[in-house]
């Protein structure tokens, strides 16, 4: 049976961050479901589809990414691709409370699914899609954060050349 797992994030948009977090994942399970989740917290820039298509282009590398969105619990979706894993990034010290809650809750709903945290390289450990966000708004070069698709996505939302 397929090692599967899940990493799922709002995606808006993908930066290399993610795609970091994504490719080391996918060097360790046989199939990596990035799945684009909605929270209700958060006012994308991009929409769900958008999302996915952007991820598609940056992953089309990666042979066994599968790219998907979801509504709903997350250990619901992992259920529904047979997947025994979270993969989840984290950036610093900071994130990881906020994780282990989430976590600590999934681990209720279902405790056959575990978590998996990768620490992202350094280079990243700053990067977040709301900083890539404000920069681009304000024409600041965000070329050394997100693939160029991502950049170019992002000048057009925010009407730049």
């Amino acid at each position: 049976m397929p090692s599967i797992a899940v990493c799922p994030g709002s995606f808006d948009p993908i930066t290399y961050g993610h795609l970091d977090i994504i490719t080391r994942g996918a060097k360790v399970f046989d199939e990596m479901h990035v799945v684009v989740l909605n929270n209700s917290s958060k006012k994308p820039l991009f929409s769900v589809e958008e999302r996915i298509e952007l991820i598609r282009e940056v992953t089309r590398d990666i042979p066994n990414v599968v790219v998907d969105s979801f509504q709903g619990l997350l250990v619901d979706y992992a259920k529904s691709v047979n997947a025994k894993a979270i993969i989840r990034g984290l950036r610093a010290v900071s994130d990881f409370e906020y994780e282990m809650q989430i976590t600590s809750m999934n681990r209720v709903l279902d405790d056959e699914i575990e978590t998996f945290f990768i620490m992202t390289n350094n280079q990243y450990s700053f990067l977040s899609s709301s900083i890539v966000k404000e920069v681009a708004k304000y024409g600041g070069d965000i070329s050394e954060l997100v693939p160029k698709r991502v950049e170019e996505s992002l000048k057009t939302k925010y009407q730049r050349d």
